[in-house]
């Protein structure tokens, strides 16, 4: 199937066989890329491909409602050459982590898991560490951390127990764990808390295709997140990590199962973490197979790591300025990626191209690159801008899946459990010191007993022999007792799961 996404002396397709070979939309701020971003996700869903995109801005939520023909559109019509297009709306479901302007997207911690939340949390390589330890004692003993509380009761676990987790996981800094805890105190009052919990995603949610055939276009509130640009950039991560590790294989299809666009893309890789890029690249690498196309959005095409950037075969590329050596680095880069056209100078054409016009080059049937084209996108059939908040409302509320996500649920995990231990410790210890207390006493009164009846030294000795033996019995039994069925319901908290992570450290069933 081909996909009309702009139009130069002809229309330029995006042939949805290719789809899943990702892509990138790049250009500097104001010269239509959020515009290119919705005809490319109108065409998908026109198709009955599900979208996933973050409405950084706040300005797509237009996407739900039919577009009109305004002055200025006329004249852009009429400038291009085009008849009027069909006016359309598409199916919308909105997502917001603080559950304020769409329904709410949480994970618990122990999926995150400790390579991202250290991400997150903007963690030192000696604190993630330590991260990492925590992480797999909880999972040794199949404790879930599934929201904040139980990580936080996790950390002081290992900080009370230092001395004797470190002889089986190695050197455990109290410090460390102290400045750990300290993040995620920052990282409530924030209130990037509400992400963790339950229930969480089910990724299945958004890929959906309602009644007319048309793919679910899946927003994202993300005007608030982006103030925690980290916490941005990891969610987005951990999301195409929940569809990698999903998702079946399937080879290349006539059109992709899922399209990812990642805007503000340079976020992802404002990091100095090697093993984490590499992993990205490998999920980018991959994900295709699984029916996956990911888009990403940015300014310049050299916020994009070179090894991932050679993966993204569907180009839009709007206006660059070269004010500066590195703009005009950036230019001569964006260029170079192209296909050469002899019909114009691509490195002029970027510094040249209006509000809407773009470079474009989409791979072919074959899969090869087509010659870049200077073109104009064309005009959505949706509305440009957002819309009321009432309408968001009634959206949000009619939808299939609301009730959900919408209340939180808080089962049995690491905090109550390591609360229940911490009690019976507790417990046992007063037993303990109440028989020693008694043990006292009863030495006491036999001693005295012993002084006034010389005669019955023998019978004392041997009866106090056996209250001993017997007392020390009864003591080691209960503690034995408590012992085993403190390691009974450990093991009984994962039994029936084996615990494994995948490529971003999310927990695998």
């Amino acid at each position: 199937m081909e996909l009309a996404i702009a139009k130069s002396k002809d229309f330029i397709y995006l042939n949805s066989e290719m789809a899943n070979r990702h892509g990138l939309i790049a250009g500097a701020t104001g010269t239509g890329k959020t515009v290119t971003l919705q005809v490319m996700a109108e065409s998908f869903s026109s198709i009955g491909v599900p979208v996933f995109l973050a409405d950084v801005k706040g300005d797509l939520s237009g996407i739900s409602k039919k577009g009109e023909a305004s002055d200025s559109l006329k004249k852009r019509l009429t400038k291009l050459g085009i008849p009027e297009p069909k006016f359309d709306n598409f199916p919308v479901q909105f997502w917001d982590i603080f559950g304020q302007s769409g329904h709410p997207i949480r994970a618990t911690v122990s999926d995150i898991g400790p390579l991202l939340l250290s991400r997150i949390l903007q963690l030192t390589d000696v604190q993630e560490d330590i991260l990492n330890i925590v992480f797999k004692i909880a999972d040794d003993q199949g404790l879930l951390l599934l929201d904040l509380k139980d990580l936080k009761s996790m950390l002081s676990f290992v900080s009370e127990n230092a001395k004797q987790l470190s002889t089986d996981y190695g050197l455990v800094s109290t410090q460390s764990v102290a400045a750990i805890s300290r993040s995620l105190l920052s990282l409530e009052q924030e209130g990037a808390d509400k992400f963790f919990g339950e229930p969480m995603l089910d990724i299945f949610d958004m890929i959906k295709i309602d009644s007319s055939g048309k793919g679910m276009v899946n927003i994202l509130s993300a005007d608030k997140l982006l103030l925690n640009p980290n916490l941005y950039s990891t969610f987005l991560l951990w999301l195409l990590g929940e569809l990698f590790e999903s998702l079946p294989e399937v080879g290349d299809l006539e059109k992709p199962k899922f399209v990812f666009f990642f805007d503000e893309a340079h976020l992802l890789f404002d990091t100095n973490n090697s093993t984490l890029i590499d992993k990205i690249e490998q999920v980018v690498r991959l994900i295709r197979s699984k029916g996956v196309g990911v888009y990403f959005i940015t300014q310049n095409p050299l916020d994009i790591p070179e090894s991932i950037l050679g993966q993204l075969g569907n180009r839009v590329q709007h206006a660059l300025r070269a004010f500066t050596p590195k703009d005009q680095k950036a230019v001569k880069t964006a260029a170079e990626t192209f296909r050469q056209n002899p019909a114009f100078s691509t490195v002029e054409a970027i510094m040249e191209l209006g509000v809407g016009e773009a470079l474009i080059s989409f791979l072919d049937k074959d899969g090869k690159p087509s010659i870049v084209e200077r073109a104009f996108i064309l005009p959505p059939r949706s509305k440009i801008g957002p819309i009321d908040e009432d309408s968001r409302k009634k959206i949000i509320n009619s939808s299939i899946i609301f009730g959900k996500y919408e209340k939180t649920m808080d089962r049995e995990s690491a905090f109550e459990i390591i609360q229940r231990r911490t009690e019976e410790k507790n417990r046992r210890l007063q037993e303990e010191e109440a028989q020693k207390e008694m043990l006292t006493k009863q030495k006491n009164y036999q001693s005295q007993y012993q002084d006034n009846r010389p005669y019955s030294r023998q019978y004392y000795d041997y009866g106090q022999s056996r209250r001993r033996t017997t007392n020390q019995k009864s003591t080691a039994e209960k503690l034995a007792t408590a012992a085993l069925q403190s390691a009974a319901r450990s093991v009984g908290s994962s039994v029936g799961r084996k615990l494994a992570r995948g490529i971003f450290g999310s927990l695998l069933g």
